[in-house]
């Protein structure tokens, strides 16, 4: 699975704010991952975000070229 900086990925559950969506700040062996909800985060695994995403759509980074 390919990810890139500014992807926006669901997730299997929700964070507890109530979101299931999440920006990709770093990746890496572990992503930094950014709530769309609340802001808050956090950095996993590879592993685990390859195996809890549901989807991924494109973020805006490279519209700007």
């Amino acid at each position: 699975m390919q990810f890139e900086l500014g992807d926006i990925i669901k997730m299997k559950k929700p964070h507890p704010c109530g979101s299931s969506e999440w920006e990709v700040l770093r990746v890496g062996a572990d992503f930094r991952l950014k709530c769309k909800g609340c802001g808050h985060q956090v950095m996993l695994a590879r592993r685990l975000v390859e195996k809890n995403v549901r989807g991924i759509r494109r973020g805006d980074a490279d519209t700007g070229k």
